[in-house]
């Protein structure tokens, strides 16, 4: 009798025991980590890490974040060889390939059916989907309507069609007082966004992009002789001569960019929209800003000065090494979360201030280079944002670019690097 009561007490004991560690309701809690490799919406995330877990209490959402400029590529391989992967990873779709051996197969997963038609293309590998399409976005010259308004009256951007007529502005907007526009010597401007304006412009025809890549790996490729990569650079010889940084051309950073623009110390600006949460953070009164596409030649209609690159930039992958399953259900329960739930939808394209590549999501950002961008994807306007270059693209021809921004190489030197570094690509 008294043996029994012992066993008795013994169990309400580890009964108490067990609800004050926090039972069966601790023990059902998870907690994911999210690795952010856009540094601009770093802040932006933990906010909506947190409506998450509103909507969700029994996960808790990390973000990681990856500074603005860092390989993403480089940080997920050193945290898979540390052993500790996130639970998600949003990388740069090129990246997807090195990386799709650890991620789930995401092929059965509701959302595949809502994303706009070409947003699975680059992440889809012998019919399986592995990674989820995170936004839209693009790129070109931004330009400050305000500003311009402010020193030489009404601009209308749809008169400004060739390189001539664009330097032509500039040379107004020189005379009275305003530089025309900053050009920012960041290695992934210059070599993953700038000089690939030259490739997607061969063609609208993808597959003869994508031989033009091949004949450039080939060798059979002579730039020199190229009529839209020289007139690329001819745009960019021109706007050296109007560079605010051009005592000092490879001084310049990103937040130096959005700061001149932002605040009217130059017209334009050559970046993506992924820029709007720190040029709306640097002066939130002015809303007035747009597009313009960088121009490849004199000629109005010739393919590339009425178009701007557009596509799905980054994407997100879901670890199946080193992340338990109920990690990865509460992983697939945040990306359903973005797509489906009012709230993060709301959190995704307002606090986020992403273009979604889902038609079920009627949302669109609030913001003036979003709506561009729209206006360019609703005319046709838009290019093939090259999104599946190798990972050391960006690096090493845009270091060769920055080179040639200071003038420390001459074209053709510049045109035998790029040549070089592609014949070197398997």
């Amino acid at each position: 009798m008294k043996l029994r009561k012992v066993l008795s007490l013994i169990l309400v004991l580890s009964f108490i025991i067990f609800l004050n560690l926090g039972g069966l309701n601790a023990a059902e809690k998870v907690k994911i980590t999210l690795l952010s490799t856009k540094g601009e919406i770093n802040a932006a995330l933990e906010e909506v890490a947190k409506d998450f877990s509103k909507d969700y209490p029994n996960i808790s959402l990390e973000i990681i974040p990856v500074g603005v400029g860092q390989s993403p590529f480089e940080k997920l391989s050193t945290m898979y060889a540390s052993g500790n992967a996130p639970t998600l990873a949003m990388i740069d779709v090129n990246d997807v390939p090195k990386f799709k051996e650890n991620f789930l197969d995401l092929s059965n997963e509701e959302w595949v059916k809502d994303a706009v038609k070409g947003a699975l293309n680059d992440i889809t590998f012998d019919k399986k989907v592995m990674a989820f399409p995170f936004t839209i976005e693009g790129y070109g010259l931004i330009y400050n309507q305000q500003a311009i308004e402010k020193v030489i009256g009404k601009f209308d951007p749809k008169t400004i069609d060739t390189r001539n007529k664009l330097e032509a502005l500039f040379k107004k907007l020189e005379e009275k007082g305003l530089t025309p526009i900053v050009v920012s010597p960041l290695d992934w401007s210059l070599g993953a966004h700038f000089l690939t304006i030259g490739y997607v412009t061969q063609s609208s025809d993808p597959k003869k992009i994508d031989k033009f890549i091949e004949d450039l790996k080939a060798g059979k490729i002579d730039l020199s002789k190229n009529r839209k990569m020289n007139g690329l650079l001819d745009t960019l010889d021109m706007w050296k001569k109007y560079n605010y940084l051009k005592r000092s051309p490879l001084a310049g950073t990103y937040e130096q960019g959005a700061q001149l623009l932002a605040t009217g110390k130059v017209a334009f600006w050559f970046m993506g929209n992924w820029a709007w949460p720190l040029i709306k953070e640097v002066n939130p009164n002015n809303v007035q800003y747009g597009f313009l596409p960088v121009f490849v030649s004199n000629i109005p209609n010739d393919y590339g000065n009425r178009e701007i690159p557009v596509g799905v930039t980054k994407v997100i992958g879901i670890d199946m090494k080193q992340n338990s399953r109920e990690q990865q259900e509460a992983a697939r329960t945040f990306l359903n979360w973005l797509v489906y739930n009012k709230n993060g939808q709301n959190a995704w394209v307002n606090k986020l201030s992403v273009i979604t590549p889902f038609k079920n999501v009627k949302l669109t950002p609030n913001d003036p280079l979003a709506k561009s961008i729209f206006e360019y994807m609703n005319q046709g306007r838009t290019l093939r944002f090259l999104v599946t270059l190798p990972p050391d693209h960006w690096p090493t021809v845009g270091a060769s670019m920055q080179k040639y921004l200071a003038n420390v190489i001459s074209r053709e030197q510049l045109f035998k690097e790029i040549t070089d570094y592609w014949r070197k690509v398997k």
